[in-house]
């Protein structure tokens, strides 16, 4: 067994002039073992003379292209295809200098050869050799001394294209990572038996096989432009032995154009549910944005920024970021400016149910475009606080759309939720009241008024996503309020993008639904992401049911019972046919809830959300008394 202290390897690296000299040692070898090779170990006199130039002279030359290719900069331990080619590169160099001196002196000087032609050859296919061998060996060693094959850990590559082979070179080099590359896997028949780099490259059905054949702790996901279903699949497979799945990242996050160790992140949640990419018409959404002041509301928010992300790619005049989260505008400034070299923005604070700060941002900067995403959006929250889902979902609603009205804004585009159908709680039915509004005002208005509605998105303040992450990274437990609650998810760029998409599509007064796909259970998003953070349920980590929470639901629904849906040229965005609103009806309805607020009397603002909206029921709510009180008046009349 190989002990470090057998070895003269410290862990330190090695001053960069004793690899100089090292190299040099080897010319000398090379040129001397040319020289007896060409004359059969029988080196000629006049040779044997000769040598006492020769060397120092091929030493001087290799010196002198060894110092202006660096040959002795790189880390040794860590030496890769990149330090070969370099080496060969340097060391034909000195050999084809070595040529002309030989062809200057036959011609110019001596009318002879100082060197033999064959004696160069030999010499520079045998310093290429034994340069590349030391750093290998050398390599080999270090990486055997102090991170034995023993002690490693057996890892498969899924993919076996330039990506896996660079994701196998990226472990190789880190000595730290303590990975045994054992198989590539691909389903590409021609491949399949074949070797990269001395490893078997399996097919895709082998993967069962492979990790019940082996020790296998983890498989990264190294293919370009992989299938969401085949990633789903292969990750689910993994799941169900406890192997850990890791993938690379995309090529132009690398640092500096290369692969690091550390940019290999585990797998996501997200990567589940992940869906085909959305093909969105660019130049209709161009056409509509393209050189136009645009206010976001709620832009410090998850889909607020998100949607400042996404209109920077269609080269609007300005965008005006308008939130009351101080630090996250602040945040979004710098994010916008260092990432995305953008700086056509305007950052305002304010709150959308400040009527004067509205009107005065208009005012100045005029724009064309809203989109509206400022909200409440925490059920149990708003359940608790009627007065504030009021005030901002909404007051604030109609104060900007009605703003949005005195100052023929062409568009405006309000971000909605799937709460609002059916809606079970306060939050859902604030959002269905400010829907009913702006489609009821679209009627009166030469501003196009749309609403976009949409389920749960991935990692969105209030997610129920990074709150697992934080329990799992805690130890546990994680919590789910019912072992059937299901949602519906999709991603934040997924979702603003369609927001764009129906907003240029738009001819005013819908109501869109996107395409959520299935819904999914809570509770099989818990076990997942436990499991693709390496542990075991019910022994590291445990899951606890805490009840539904005041205003939640089972099953979250797009479209109310009385309502169906007409498609679109997109087939992940519909038109949802509602009852349409008489304006002036629904301006009194609203006008006598405003009134309400000063008074902050939950129940009253509460039994009035419920007057306007007939199908707003409450759930596991203090509210469902007003639901029986309403039905009991029902019955007496």
């Amino acid at each position: 067994m190989l002990n470090p202290s057998m070895f003269p390897f410290p862990k330190s690296y090695t001053p960069r002039w004793i690899v100089f000299l090292i190299d040099l040692s080897i010319c000398t070898i090379s040129i001397s073992l040319a020289f007896l090779l060409r004359f059969n170990f029988k080196i000629p006199q006049n040779y044997y003379d000769a040598l006492t130039f020769i060397i120092p002279l091929v030493l001087f030359i290799r010196s002198v292209t060894f110092l202006i290719f660096r040959t002795y900069a790189g880390i040794i331990r860590y030496s890769g295809a990149k330090d070969t080619e370099r080496i060969f590169q340097v060391v034909i160099s000195g050999s084809l200098i070595l040529i002309v001196i030989n062809l200057i002196n036959f011609y110019l000087i001596k009318g002879a050869f100082i060197i033999p032609f064959s004696i160069i050859a030999i010499d520079f296919l045998a310093t290429v050799f034994l340069m590349a061998s030391f750093r290998l060996m050398t390599k080999i060693l270090y990486q055997e001394l102090y991170n034995p094959s023993k002690d490693k850990t057996d890892i498969i590559i899924y993919g076996a294209g330039q990506f896996s082979i660079i994701t196998k070179r990226t472990l190789d080099r880190d000595a730290e990572t303590k990975h045994k590359v054992i198989a590539f896997l691909d389903n590409n028949e021609s491949m399949i038996g074949k070797a990269l780099e001395g490893v078997t490259i399996y097919h895709t059905q082998s993967l069962e096989s492979l990790l019940l054949k082996n020790q296998v702790e983890k498989l990264i996901i190294a293919k370009e432009n992989i299938d969401p279903i085949e990633k789903q699949d292969i990750i689910e497979q993994c799941l169900q032995y406890n192997i850990k799945v890791l993938s690379v990242p995309d090529i132009n996050t690398w640092i500096n154009g290369e692969l690091s160790f550390n940019q290999i992140k585990e797998i996501k949640i997200e990567d589940l549910l992940e869906r085909p990419p959305i093909v969105l018409d660019i130049n209709r959404i161009r056409k509509n944005l393209l050189n136009k002041s645009i206010l976001v509301t709620g832009a410090a928010g998850s889909i607020g920024g998100e949607i400042v992300r996404q209109l920077i790619h269609f080269n609007p005049k300005k965008i005006i970021l308008f939130d009351q989260a101080e630090s996250p505008l602040y945040d979004m400034e710098l994010d916008l400016q260092e990432k995305f070299n953008f700086y056509n923005f305007e950052i305002v604070i304010g709150n959308v149910a400040d009527e004067y700060r509205v009107k005065r941002l208009f005012e100045v900067y005029k724009p064309s475009v809203v989109f509206h995403a400022a909200a409440y959006k925490h059920v149990p929250m708003m359940e608790n606080n009627p007065t504030e889902a009021l005030r901002t979902n909404i007051l604030g609603t109609r104060i900007m759309a009605d703003t949005s009205h005195d100052y023929k804004v062409e568009q405006f585009v309000m971000v909605s939720t799937d709460k609002a159908v059916n809606p079970t709680n306060v939050m859902g039915a604030s959002k269905r009241i400010a829907e009913i509004y702006i489609q009821a005002l679209n009627q009166v208005s030469k501003t196009n008024f749309i609403t976009t509605r949409f389920g749960n998105v991935l990692g969105s303040n209030g997610s129920v996503i990074p709150r697992f992450k934080k329990q799992i990274d805690k130890g546990g437990p994680v919590t789910v309020t019912h072992p059937d609650v299901t949602r519906y998810f999709m991603t934040i760029p997924e979702a603003c993008q369609l927001v764009l998409e129906a907003g240029a599509m738009s001819k005013g007064g819908e109501i869109f639904i996107f395409d959520m796909g299935k819904s999914v259970k809570i509770i099989d998003l818990a076990k997942k992401m436990i499991k693709l953070s390496g542990l075991t349920i019910g022994k590291d980590i445990q899951i606890k049911y805490t009840g539904l929470r005041p205003g939640e639901k089972l099953y979250e629904e797009l479209l109310c019972d009385t309502e169906n849906t007409i498609p679109t040229h997109h087939s992940k965005i519909m038109i949802a046919k509602v009852p349409y609103y008489n304006f002036e009806i629904v301006k009194e309805h609203i006008q006598d809830l405003i009134k309400l607020q000063k008074r902050h009397n939950n129940f009253d603002i509460v039994r009035k959300m419920k007057e306007i909206i007939p199908e707003f029921k409450s759930q596991n709510s203090v509210y469902e008394e007003l639901d029986n009180e309403i039905t009991l008046n029902e019955k007496r009349s």
